[in-house]
Parts: C-alpha cells; sequence; structure tokens
C-alpha cells in the first residue's frame, strides 16, 4: 500500500492528468476521477504502463452519490488520503439574459458545490494524515476568473470567486489541525477546455498543465508552519 495517496478530480486530461502524473512521481498512490469512462481508462491506463500506482472511478461528481462513490473507492483501495485535489469543472458561456437554468445549476454543482461535498466526505482521512504529519493538502483549482469578473463567462466566474472563498474559509476552519488549501487561479490554460478560443489565442501562448502541475509539486514540498492561500498563473502581457 501506498504510504501516500491521493484523490484527483478531473483527471482525464488536462491540468489534472498533469497532476496525477506529478503526483505519481512523487510516490503518491492516485484515485483518479473523471466522468467519462472510456476517456479516464485511457489516461490511467497511461500513467500505469509508466509504472505509477493509480485506479480510475468514473464519477460525474455533479451527483452526490457519486462524489460519495470515489471516496470510498479511495478509502477502499489505499486507506489514507493526504492531498485532495479538487480538479473537475466546467464553463459554459452566455450573456446574462441567455442563461439556461440547467447550464448554471450544472456550473454550480460540478464547479463549486462538488468541492464542499469533497471536503466533508474526505475529511476524516484528511484529519488522520493531517494527525500524522501536520501538512495534508487540498489543492482545489479556481481560475483568473476568480479573481476578475468575466462577461459572458459570468456564472463560471461567480463559481470560481466561489472556489477561492471557500478555500480561505478552509483555511480558516481547518489549518489549525494541520490540513492546508490552496486555490490555484490560471489565465488561459492550454486544455480541451480552452478550445472555444484557440482561433484567437494560440496553444503555444498559453499556461501549460506542467506549470499548473509543477506549483501543486511545490505545495508538496513547504514545511507544515508555510500555507500558500492561493497562487495566480497570468500570461505574459496580462494586467
Amino acid at each position: 500500500m501506498a504510504e501516500r495517496a491521493a484523490i484527483v478530480t478531473g483527471a482525464s486530461s488536462g491540468i489534472g492528468l498533469a497532476v496525477a502524473r506529478m503526483l505519481g512521481e512523487e510516490g503518491f498512490g492516485i484515485t483518479m476521477a473523471a466522468r467519462r469512462p472510456e476517456k479516464l481508462d485511457g489516461a490511467v491506463a497511461g500513467l500505469a504502463a509508466d509504472g505509477f500506482d493509480v485506479q480510475a472511478v468514473p464519477a460525474n461528481v455533479a451527483d452526490e452519490d457519486e462524489v460519495k462513490k470515489v471516496v470510498e473507492a479511495h478509502r477502499e483501495r489505499y486507506g489514507r488520503m493526504d492531498v485532495l485535489v479538487n480538479n473537475a469543472g466546467v464553463g459554459v458561456g452566455a450573456s446574462v439574459a441567455d442563461i439556461e437554468t440547467k447550464r448554471l445549476d450544472m456550473q454550480l454543482d460540478i464547479n463549486l458545490r462538488s468541492i464542499v461535498l469533497f471536503y466533508r466526505e474526505s475529511l476524516s482521512m484528511l484529519q488522520a494524515a493531517a494527525a500524522e504529519h501536520r501538512n495534508a493538502l487540498v489543492v482545489n483549482t479556481a481560475s483568473i476568473a476568480g479573481k476578475r469578473g468575466t462577461g459572458w463567462l459570468s456564472i463560471y466566474a461567480a463559481t470560481k470567486h466561489g472556489v477561492v472563498g471557500w478555500t480561505e474559509a478552509m483555511n480558516n476552519e481547518l489549518s489549525p489541525q494541520g490540513i492546508k488549501s490552496t486555490a490555484l487561479c490560471p489565465a488561459f490554460v492550454d486544455t480541451p477546455m480552452t478550445d472555444f478560443v484557440k482561433d484567437s489565442v494560440a496553444p503555444e501562448e498559453m499556461i501549460r498543465p506542467q506549470d499548473i502541475a509543477e506549483a501543486v509539486r511545490y505545495l508538496l514540498k513547504v514545511s507544515p508552519a508555510c500555507i500558500v492561500p492561493e497562487i495566480m498563473f497570468i500570461r505574459p502581457g496580462d494586467v
């Protein structure tokens, strides 16, 4: 059994897959969760072929029971949780007059509500890890839109502002127990999620998923005395 273990959501590609690979390099056992089983299985097979200890748990994190399923599968496989990476997310653009309730609820459920549920369901394992080494870590993928409100992506921006605020609240509540939280706030990252803008922003001009993964690697290495509440990732020329 792995000496340290992590859950990564939204792990089938992009930032989640890059972070999962980095955690594998650091010796973690990893539960990788994502909505599409075929895509997730391919990502997990790739990491397993490289010798990493990984398992796939397909899940729609908008569903409370699916969140519980991921955590219980992780508990059964690894028995501990040192790191939780809440990376699953979705963005649907619309002007305020055209917001559809179904898509509003989807973004709220996936981008924000699921994070709250994962904290709640994972808390006992995070507390056990923190009691052992005072350095349990939760990483929440927000966005630069969580720092700067964005028209058309207004619901997405609101959920990501919520992620930043939730992260701050969790540091106030849980850091005395040795559980740290960090919100990641990147601008455009070269992932499938930014395909909608790649006709105006070239992929090679975007932040790399590996840039985000290396920031998480840094978070693993800071002392129990150090909390990094958020990290912003901005492209050259952005203000």
